[in-house]
């Protein structure tokens, strides 16, 4: 680590004012400060909380994100052998799968870092500002929310869009207005409709000469099979658990969801009060359609209230998304109504409105927009009580 300090010394002067790259300052500052505390302090931006400066906060976040990463990988594989009728057994070719599953995700992950770090480089340079780190996670998550046979142009074009559209032109890290990631998974699901929500995307199905997918088999997810009326065909509950289904990369795994809620819970940086929340939302909304369910005989409203948490990227999206400490709601009380309005609001979609089988997306996105009117509301109320106090102490 010495070494590394003595060599960044050695090459600083050339990045400094007067020096030959002057005008890559802020790219290399990005690059120091990463690897080291800065020795300067945050003058401004809303990430601003405590001690601990924006890139150990990402680094916690993608630490957090690695077991659904890696399971992702391995589920991938596993998924295309079963369409081929190859390693039905879950413990059958586990490195097989897994080196399948990193050939085809670890591509996306690169295209999306390239993509999205580029432009950051650029509108570093063109501004004059120091790099902002918040892409680090955002690059991270465009992958795990995206089906397997995404196109690598499409995942470029989405990147470009998240960062242009969905946070430089509202000022960078910390100003966007909604979550950055989910901004690149609504703009390719509109634009792209076939390509995002297709059956088959959700499933690496590409075969070898010789090769050839077993019959009957559907890459829908279980979400899609619901949506359809196929009931019978929506993965139980603990396969849904253990993420043994088809789905975006890195969203099918509540076990691995749950692995990075506890990390981010423990290490102060996701707000449990938002997780909980989002959960007795989504489990209210849940058992309403229960005991709806069967008297106007749906066989969808009535999945188990435990089950409907487990599938889809229900999970992913309260531990990774409605957390994100830009979008939501500030405020502790802001924090509860937030999360529980999106728990409540995503099983509601997913259930109610067959054309978007998959509700927490647009739940987010929405609840994202109305955190700043919940904070402002909890605030209002808040200076009332203060005011009712003070004037009856003066009574």
């Amino acid at each position: 680590m010495k070494a590394l300090r003595n060599l960044v010394d050695k090459v600083k002067p050339t990045f400094a004012k007067g020096g030959k790259l002057e005008k890559l300052h802020w790219v290399f500052d990005g690059l120091e400060t990463f690897l080291f505390t800065p020795g300067h302090a945050t003058e401004k931006g809303a990430h601003i909380r405590d001690g601990i400066d924006l890139k150990r906060t990402m680094s916690i976040v993608i630490t957090a994100m690695l077991p659904c990463l890696l399971f992702g990988m391995w589920n991938v594989g596993n998924q295309h052998f079963l369409a081929l009728g190859q390693f039905v057994e879950l413990g059958d070719g586990f490195w097989d799968k897994f080196i399948f599953g990193a050939i085809k995700v670890l591509p996306i992950v690169v295209v999306s870092y390239g993509v999205g770090l580029g432009i950051e480089f650029l509108f570093t340079s063109i501004k004059g500002h120091p790099i902002q780190e918040g892409y680090l996670v955002s690059g991270m998550l465009i992958p795990l929310v995206m089906p397997v046979d995404t196109p690598l142009w499409m995942v470029a074009v989405g990147a470009a869009f998240a960062v242009v559209i969905g946070k430089e032109v509202f000022g960078g890290t910390g100003m966007n207005v909604v979550n950055v990631a989910l901004t690149a998974r609504a703009f390719l699901f509109f634009a792209y409709p076939t390509m995002m929500s297709g059956d088959k995307v959700w499933v690496n199905t590409s075969v070898e000469e010789g090769q050839k997918v077993v019959d009957g088999f559907s890459g829908a997810t279980s979400l899609g099979h619901a949506a359809s009326g196929a009931i019978d065909k929506v993965t139980p509950m603990m396969q849904s658990f253990w993420g043994f289904e088809a789905g975006s990369i890195g969203e099918t795994s509540a076990f691995a969801c749950l692995i990075g809620a506890a990390i981010l819970i423990v290490t102060g940086i996701g707000s449990w009060r938002i997780m909980l929340a989002t959960v007795l939302g989504g489990s209210a909304m849940a058992a309403l359609f229960n005991w709806v369910g069967p008297q106007v005989g749906n066989a969808y409203m009535q999945i188990p209230v435990l089950h409907q948490l487990m599938l889809g990227s229900f999970m992913f999206g309260m531990v990774f998304m409605a957390t994100d400490t830009v979008t939501a709601a500030q405020t502790d009380t802001g924090k509860w109504i937030y999360g529980f309005l999106i728990g409540a609001m995503a099983i509601l979609i997913r259930v109610v409105n067959p054309a978007y089988p998959e509700g927490m997306m647009l739940a987010i996105l929405f609840m994202n927009v109305m955190a700043p009117l919940i904070d402002h509301y909890v605030v209002q109320a808040n200076i009332k009580r203060r005011m009712k106090r003070a004037a009856l102490q003066t009574a």
